[in-house]
């Protein structure tokens, strides 16, 4: 029994030494273990396909079993092939864990390799391997395992396990059942046990399973990381249900190149997989549909498949040979229903677990999908940065060629298409030529671009959506997409796309620059002034025209005869600013939808016009004074703009059943709104604001149940209000700025609908101290029962519980008057302005307002503290208020916040995004309340129990032990630790509607990442950042003490880098009992530090730490010292 206990020793010993040469006797190892530098990790990794495998193939044995027979053959046999593989070299002692090295092998690779023998159950070793094999398999990534079962039936590998090592023996026995039941070799199968044969079919085999199935992506890819990771993610859940994703946007956006990225980071984890590239144009061929389905069959299958005449029989094959088949599919330019249907056309067709994804501009065609993702235009530095890659083969342009740079990225409007064609065109040419290029492309787009974007308007289905796509590009772009869609819902009896404008400005113009050429009275569309000019005064309209564009306001010749636009009978678009016309306006097409007539120099508007068909009219500047005198039904009619008609007495007499908007802004003269205006039953904005001489409203607005915004702002000479507007029964939103009114408040207390309401003052310098809280001009209106706020307000606010907008800046708010306002009946209200005010404190009841997100109190110049925020507080503007001293933040918040003091004392001011504000521990719930008069700048976020600070000043708390400029800083940590705090200091101070803040932390010694944190923080990029980093969130489950550990920050910006980089271990004391440290290191500045300590180590030597309770009183110190 000794005998054999020993040779058993023996032959562990044997077979753990034996491992060492296991590659040494086939071939020189391939080193796999390299260390990332901080700008590969600070490059998007969306390009790279996933897993980011370092091998092909992963063997995993035992040694004394088959090292030098069967594994040395089929090593070499792969590697021969071309496979790349991993065949482990290094010893480990006996008793230990697979080591790191191995462990990452395992993971990176695409393929394991088990083979199973009569000894692999009795090796510790070869069960941890195979878990951990068994445990890749189940991840997205979906690591092949491919068994092979040497002189052993599968049977007695689901009966192996190893008493010995009973503490694992239940999760080996489970791993050897589960690879057991896997398809595999087996070489009891073969014939005369033939391992050559064996051989060359695994070779076969894994060949097949390694045959690419990822698609070329371009390099340089920008700002679509966030989207791929989101789509991905979602995929890649672990569900049995057949999932479908759909990806839209407008063409040249993006779409294919995310759904190939997506594709190349989930394709290794299915049975099968197929990228169906342009399914539009190749769907258009000879029985295009049926070769589709075709490709589909044999990519996934691997095999050839017989002809598929029509596609109904492909949809039965599709059905029939993939149902059982895990797979994952991308359909990439769907434009019909039908091609869905053909290829993709139910969920059953798949297997379980299998994926689908679809492109489209046609976001109507993914109803049937279970999550839809749009590809949005890319932002200014994004663009700019892709533009570079291109153009200078550099994240950014050249240095004298920013400006150029930006005009091109400007005209692309974040078209990643766009910015490829033309960088790429640019690219190793002069300043000439890139002038040269830019003042055509003002003309007539780019050819290349011109022509990716042609079949995107050649496969518009319909005439009249064509026609839409022509008028976006010609004469609407950059306007109000909602005051478009009128006009163009006239033109083709529906709203246009979503993305047809963007598309309509990169095609339409260029296309129609090239119709007719030479011969512009012949083209649909003349929208160069050049070209107008010259077709209208040398009489060269024809039928043909729909729509005309001409722009005089510039020009000295401004007369023109209506003579001029007799042939063009069937004009419909019509833009004539600055012209004077003159003669029979019968003359002018009956067809007319839109007229814009901005600077109209006539009087009075033309009797003789037809304007059955109008339905937008603007003519903003004009010199009318009068539009009509009679009666006029223009039941087309839907927008009416008069705005800055400085002459203009009063509105016309108007009817049409049809009208949404009259807009009258800054028509100075007004003084009479016509009574038809409360007849307009479709009214729903109407805007009056400064109208400076309209004494009175009509009394038939009250009749205007329709209307839903009423701006009568800044119409100082108001006398009387309505006292029956609570008849106006769809009014959510009124703008009564500067009213000086005493029956406003009376007037709108019913008004029990209201979402937005704005009575902002003028602007004063007011005396907080005066026996009168109103500044003149206010005080000059109010009347004493107006002014008695408890009587009137709260039965205001009381009613209003709908109200999501309240605006009451420059309303002369003193102390006396806030403090008998009662807001807290207004549950519904999100938004609260009540900037240049003269109080000392908020009310009370803004605290308790449940829903409220955006508080401004900017230049309130009395306010000294602001004790009370309610928790959901999104955004606190406090700019200017210059006596500001204390701010008490919520102690739980369910949104991060940004806090905004810009310009406090002194003219510095500073920052605050929170969710709590509660000390490290999260122990203890009161709140911290710090004086902030001299500090000039503070940001906390509470993530996951921990701390994040910017502070927007060039100081930092001394006492860091360990410290380096740069972006990386290397230091070691004790054998028990509670976490670690670390200061980063950037370069500058910068202001951004967003940026990102990342830092990384990983092993020294093999590169192991333990902790990633990203985060977005809105307004400003302060000087210092300060991060309180738990264990909890590292990965440090098997770390055991003596490691050395690397630090890397990025604060997300290419001109904003991070200057230096500090760093505190936390410990908890309890666990140092039995540890004799120094006494505390004091500091030599002055500066209160936080307490800190000095470990012995034995190895490394002073290791500084400080426990999580004297580093959040010292900093709160260190707080104090600084403010």
């Amino acid at each position: 029994m000794q005998k054999e206990k020993r040779k058993q020793s023996r032959d562990e010993e044997d077979d753990s030494s034996s491992r060492k040469r296991r590659k040494a006797d086939l071939s020189k190892p391939v080193s796999f273990i390299s260390t990332v530098s901080a700008a590969a990790m600070t490059e998007p990794d969306s390009s790279r396909s996933r897993p980011k495998g370092a091998y092909d193939v992963f063997l995993s044995f035992r040694g004394e079993d088959n090292r030098k027979s069967f594994t040395g053959h089929l090593y070499t046999a792969l590697v021969q092939a071309g496979v790349h593989t991993f065949l482990d070299e290094n010893e480990l002692p006996r008793g230990e864990e697979i080591s790191k090295h191995l462990l990452k092998a395992i993971q990176e690779s695409k393929i394991s390799i088990v083979i199973f023998s009569k000894g692999y159950a009795s090796t510790r070793w070869c069960l941890n391997e195979l878990v951990e094999i068994l445990e890749c398999k189940k991840r997205k990534t979906g690591q092949i395992v491919l068994p092979i079962f040497y002189d052993i039936d599968p049977s007695d590998v689901r009966r192996l396990h190893e008493e010995c090592f009973k503490e694992k023996v239940k999760e080996w026995r489970k791993a050897l059942e589960e690879a057991g039941n896997l398809s595999g070799w087996n070489l009891n199968d073969m014939e005369n046990r033939h391992e050559s044969k064996l051989i060359q079919a695994i070779i076969k085999d894994v060949l097949n399973k390694l045959d690419p199935k990822c698609i070329n992506v371009a390099t340089n890819l920008v700002g679509i990381d966030h989207l791929v990771q989101t789509i991905s993610d979602f995929l890649s859940t672990t569900t049995d249900e057949v999932c479908m994703v759909g990806i839209h946007g407008m063409p040249g956006i993006g779409k294919t190149t995310i759904a190939k990225v997506v594709f190349n980071q989930l394709c290794y984890g299915f049975e099968g997989s197929c990228f169906l590239s342009n399914i539009n144009e190749t769907s258009e061929q000879l029985n295009g549909l049926a070769l589709l389905q075709e490709q589909l069959l044999q990519n996934i299958l691997k095999q050839n498949v017989a002809t598929i005449n029509n596609a109904d029989t492909g949809m039965v094959q599709i059905k029939q040979r993939l149902c059982h088949k895990r797979v994952i599919v991308v359909v990439d330019d769907v434009a019909q229903q039908c091609q869905l249907n053909a290829l993709v056309g139910e969920r059953g067709w798949f297997g379980p677990g299998s994926r689908v994804i679809i492109t489209t501009k046609d976001e109507r065609l993914l109803l049937k999908v279970d999550r839809k993702f749009k590809v949005e235009e890319l932002k200014r530095d994004v663009s700019l940065q892709l533009f570079s890659w291109h153009a200078f083969r550099d994240k950014k342009p050249s240095k004298d060629y920013v400006e150029l740079s930006k005009y091109v990225v400007d005209y692309c409007g974040g078209i990643p298409l766009a910015l490829e064609v033309l960088g790429s065109r640019l690219s190793a040419k002069n300043k000439s030529r890139w002038k040269c290029v830019i003042d055509k492309l003002r003309i007539i787009p780019n050819h290349d671009i011109q022509e990716k974007l042609r079949i995107c308007f050649d496969k518009l289905d319909d005439h009249k959506l064509q026609k839409t796509f022509l008028d976006l590009a010609c004469f609407f772009i950059g306007r109000n997409k909602e005051y478009v869609s009128h006009v163009l819902e006239a033109r083709c009896g529906y709203n246009p796309e979503d993305d047809l404008g963007t598309l309509s400005e990169r095609h339409g113009k260029g296309d129609h620059s090239q119709e007719s050429p030479d011969h512009p009275g012949n083209r649909s569309r003349i929208w160069q002034h050049e070209d107008a000019w010259n077709v209208l005064s040398k009489q060269m309209g024809t039928e043909v025209v729909e729509g005309l564009s001409v722009d005089v306001r510039a020009s000295e010749n401004k007369l023109l005869s209506t003579g001029l636009f007799t042939k063009m009978r069937f004009l419909k678009l019509l833009q004539i600013n600055g012209v004077h016309l003159f003669g029979p306006f019968k003359l002018l097409s009956e067809e007319l939808i839109w007229i814009c007539w901005l600077e109209c120099p006539l009087k009075s508007f033309p009797s003789d016009l037809m304007l059955d068909n109008l339905v937008v009219l603007e003519m903003q500047y004009s010199n009318i004074k009068e539009l009509w005198k009679e009666k006029k039904i223009l039941n087309k009619l839907k927008i009416l703009n008069l705005s800055y008609s400085k002459n203009l007495v009063k509105t016309p007499n108007l009817h049409s059943t049809s009208l949404e908007k009259l807009l009258l802004e800054g028509c100075l003269s007004l003084v009479e709104v016509h009574q038809s205006v409360g007849h307009l039953k479709s009214l729903i904005f109407l805007n009056l604001k400064g109208c400076r001489r309209l004494k009175t409203l009509p009394q038939s607005i009250c009749n205007a149940k329709s209307l839903e915004i009423l701006n009568i702002s800044e119409c100082s000479q108001l006398e009387k209000l309505l006292k029956h507007m609570g008849g106006m029964e769809s009014l959510t939103e009124l703008l009564a700025d500067g009213i000086n009114n005493e029956q406003l408040l009376a007037s709108i207390e019913h008004l029990k609908y209201l979402r937005k309401l704005s009575m902002c003052g003028y602007k004063f310098n007011a005396d907080a101290s005066s026996s009168t809280p109103w500044p003149s001009p206010i005080s000059s209106w109010i009347s004493a029962s107006v002014l008695d706020w408890k009587a009137m307000l709260p039965t205001c606010f009381t009613s209003w519980r709908l109200l999501r907008k309240l605006r009451l800046a420059y309303y002369g708010l003193s102390e006396h008057t806030i403090n008998c306002v009662d807001l807290g009946g207004l549950v519904a209200l999100e938004e609260l302005n009540l900037s240049r005010n003269n109080f000392f404190s908020l009310p009370s009841s803004v605290s308790i307002l449940p829903k409220l997100q955006l508080l401004r109190v900017s230049h309130c110049t009395n306010l000294v503290s602001i004790s009370e925020l309610p928790s959901n507080l999104k955004l606190l503007d406090a700019i200017g208020c210059k006596s500001l001293e204390r701010v008490r933040l919520p102690i739980q918040s369910k949104n991060n916040s940004n806090m905004s003091l810009h310009r406090c004392p002194s003219n510095q001011g500073w920052i605050i995004s929170s969710d709590t504000v509660c000390d490290l521990s999260n122990t203890n719930k009161s709140l911290i309340e710090a004086s902030y008069n001299h500090c000039y700048g503070y940001h906390i976020d509470d993530y996951d129990a921990s701390l994040l600070m910017g502070i927007v000043c060039h100081k930092y708390p001394n006492g860091f032990r360990y410290d380096a400029e740069g972006c990386s800083l290397s230091f070691h940590i004790p054998p028990v630790f509670q976490g670690l705090i670390f200061c980063a200091l950037s370069t500058r101070m910068y202001f951004s509607s967003s940026h990102t803040i990342k830092a990384i932390i990983r092993k020294k010694s093999d590169g192991m990442q333990l902790f990633e944190f990203t985060q977005v923080i809105g307004l400003y990029c302060p000087l210092s950042w300060v991060r309180y980093v738990s264990l909890s969130e590292m990965a440090m489950e098997e770390y055991c003490g003596h490691e050395e550990l690397e630090l890397y920050v990025n604060l997300g910006s290419e001109d904003i880098n991070v200057k230096r980089l500090l760093i505190h271990v936390i410990v908890d004391l309890d666990s140092f009992k039995a540890i004799e440290w120094d006494p505390d290191i004091e500091s030599d500045n002055g500066i209160p530090s936080p307490t800190s300590h000095l470990l012995d180590h034995p190895l490394y030597g002073s290791i500084a730490f400080t426990t999580i309770e004297k580093w959040k009183a010292d900093l709160l110190k260190w707080f104090d010292f600084q403010l």
